[in-house]
């Protein structure tokens, strides 16, 4: 049974900079979850059908073709905002056009944005960490901690990366101690086996794909096993378990995105997860698996701007020869590269660099292509349009009502800009 373990605080030394009052011994409860394996699950009627719903969701767009081309350039500059912290590094006030410019830079050997190199790495370590991870035949706490150790490489944190916590923690209240915070969770000792049952539970298939994905995030969220990072992991296990059980194998929808952008609804659920039994875990559940169809929503409206773009690409360009080096690019490689340079079009057709060359200028002429740079100096090419619907998507996925205009984003994202 879940139960609440009272403890005294006491400051481990004298605090100078500290309120007396902060720094006083005081009481606090710390919260220590039911294991989950061999936990049984009640899930009434109305929340089994919404995680139907939501994993029929999942696998119509894992199933799409030609419409989610684009989206696979559009999904890595979502995990933006689940690779890093905005009190680390500036990731999210970094706009697509910047990234996707160091991006093409980086690829040209050149990097002059620190900033936006950072984020870069973070998306990528993360990409990393969540397929070899969701890759392993067996997962142990090790695993969780290779994630961790992937996001907060390259940070000021990185020296405990992968660590598990050796002190108590807190969320909410005073950053001096936990008597007044609005969750502790299980004190040290606890963390360890509560980890590994954790595990135990990933490695099952007792549960379906989304029920488990939900159960596992809430209860990562429950022991925050690291100092810090625990809502990127968190988050980060959504797509370990979404992929490892088959259900997304090329495409994680944007779940904790909404989540985020829901956050009093996921707030409320995570406490309902802790607190009130099967009735609580079923609420969660549904919470989740609400967020998981909107996810896959969203993601399928975009399909209508991808759709937009091709005919307009294509109206410019008129007649484009089957098999060409032009149909090639349309086809194939501008709807996930919205900046790109000759060498990296190369690379990615295989072609020769004439042929490429050659492509590029009538796609440039038509203006489906605008010439830009990569660096100082690199001569690059902004995919017409493409930066823009993935900024405005963003920028939806913030919105309560999917629509900026209409409701403005509740969390920060980066900026529309300027006269687009």
């Amino acid at each position: 049974m879940s139960r609440l373990l009272n403890a005294q605080w006491t400051p481990e030394r004298d605090i100078t900079g500290v309120p007396r009052r902060h720094r006083q011994p005081c009481r606090y409860d710390a919260f220590v979850p039911d294991p989950l394996v061999g936990r049984h699950v009640l899930l009434p009627a109305d929340v089994a059908a919404d995680v139907s719903d939501a994993e029929r969701a999942v696998q119509r767009l894992n199933a799409s073709g030609i419409p989610y081309r684009g989206y696979e350039a559009i999904a890595r500059l979502l995990l933006r905002a689940e690779a890093v912290a905005s009190s680390r590094i500036e990731g999210l006030e970094i706009g697509g056009r910047r990234l996707a410019r160091a991006d093409a830079a980086r690829e040209a050997g050149v990097v002059e944005d620190a900033g936006a190199a950072e984020v870069l790495g973070n998306i990528d370590a993360m990409r990393a960490a969540v397929d070899d991870v969701a890759r392993r035949p067996r997962l142990d706490v090790e695993a969780i901690c290779d994630i961790h150790r992937a996001l907060l490489a390259g940070t000021r944190d990185a020296s405990w990366a992968g660590t598990v916590r050796d002190r108590q923690n807190w969320i909410g209240g005073s950053s001096f101690n936990p008597c007044a915070a609005d969750f502790v969770p299980p004190p040290p000792d606890d963390v360890g086996p509560l980890l590994e049952d954790l595990v135990g539970y990933l490695d099952s298939d007792v549960h379906p794909p989304v029920v488990q994905a939900a159960i596992a995030h809430a209860q990562f969220e429950t022991i925050h096993p690291f100092a810090d990072g625990n809502g990127r992991t968190g988050r980060a296990l959504i797509h370990v378990v979404l992929t490892r059980r088959g259900l997304s194998p090329h495409h994680v929808p944007p779940v904790s995105l909404v989540l985020a952008t829901r956050s009093r609804d996921y707030i409320a659920g995570l406490e309902s997860f802790r607190a009130d039994g099967h009735e609580g875990v079923a609420e969660w559940i549904a919470t989740f698996a609400a967020a998981t169809s909107e996810a896959c929503a969203r993601v399928a409206g975009l399909t209508d701007g991808l759709v937009a773009l091709d005919h307009r690409w294509r109206e410019a360009l008129g007649s484009v020869r089957a098999g060409s080096t032009v149909a090639q690019l349309l086809d194939e490689i501008l709807p996930r590269t919205p900046i790109t340079t000759v060498a990296q079009l190369v690379r990615l057709t295989g072609r020769s660099t004439q042929a490429v060359n050659e492509a590029v200028d009538r796609l440039h002429r038509a203006g489906v292509l605008r010439q830009t740079t990569a660096g100082r100096r690199n001569r690059a090419f902004e995919v017409d349009g493409l930066v823009d619907l993935i900024t405005g998507f963003e920028r939806s996925l913030a919105s309560p009502a999917a629509d900026t205009a209409v409701h403005p984003p509740v969390r920060p994202v980066p900026h529309r800009a300027p006269g687009r």
